[in-house]
C-alpha cells in the first residue's frame, strides 16, 4: 500500500526482522534489568557495586597503620618484612648507596653516622619524604607506605654493620 500527499508518494515498507528483533530482545532486556536491579533489588546495582568496593577500599586503608618506632623495629625483627625490603633496597637503593649500603653516590648506611637522624621514624621520613637537595628523591608515591616500611626495617638491619669498603663518615654520629 501506498499513499501520495503533497506530490511525494510514501510506500509502507515493513522493518527488516533483524532490526525488528534487536528492538524487542532490547526492550525485553530493559525490562529485566529495570525489575531485577532496581525493583526485586536481587543484584546490587551500581550504587551497591560502588558502596561495596568503597568499603573494601577503606579496610584495606585501615590496614596500613602509620609508621611508629615500634613497629619499624618490630618489622626489623620479621624475616619476611626483612627479605621484603632487601629486594626493594637492592632494586631501588643500591645504585646510590651500594649493594651492601656501604655508600658510593648516597652516604655510608652501614655506620653510625646519619646526615638526618638514625631513628627509626627518621629513616623513614628521609625514605618516604626524601631530601631533594641532597639528591635524594621521596619513595612513598613510587613504592607505596608498606614497601617503604619493609625497606626502613631493612636499613635498621644495616646500621653499624660498617660493610667493608664503605664511603668516609658523613653526618653526626647518631646518640644512643
Amino acid at each position: 500500500m501506498h499513499s501520495v500527499y503533497d506530490g511525494i508518494e510514501e510506500h509502507d515498507n515493513h522493518l527488516p526482522n533483524w532490526w525488528l528483533f534487536i528492538l524487542w530482545t532490547s526492550i525485553i532486556f530493559s525490562a529485566g534489568y529495570w525489575f531485577w536491579y532496581h525493583i526485586a533489588e536481587v543484584g546490587p546495582g551500581q550504587l551497591g557495586e560502588y558502596a561495596a568496593e568503597s568499603a573494601e577500599v577503606a579496610k584495606r586503608a585501615s590496614g596500613n597503620a602509620p609508621a611508629s618506632d615500634g613497629m619499624l623495629l618490630a618489622l626489623a625483627k620479621d624475616p619476611a618484612s626483612l627479605e621484603s625490603g632487601k629486594q626493594v633496597f637492592q632494586a631501588n637503593c643500591a645504585a646510590c648507596h651500594g649493594v651492601q649500603g656501604q655508600g658510593s653516590i648516597g652516604p655510608n648506611l652501614t655506620d653510625a653516622y646519619w646526615m638526618h637522624g638514625g631513628g627509626p621514624m627518621a629513616i623513614h621520613k628521609v625514605v618516604a619524604d626524601g631530601v631533594v637537595a641532597k639528591g635524594m628523591p621521596a619513595w612513598e608515591r613510587t613504592l607505596g607506605a608498606e614497601r617503604v616500611k619493609a625497606v626502613t626495617a631493612y636499613l635498621l638491619t644495616l646500621k653499624g654493620t660498617n660493610a667493608p669498603g664503605g664511603k668516609e663518615p658523613q653526618g653526626e654520629p647518631e646518640q644512643p
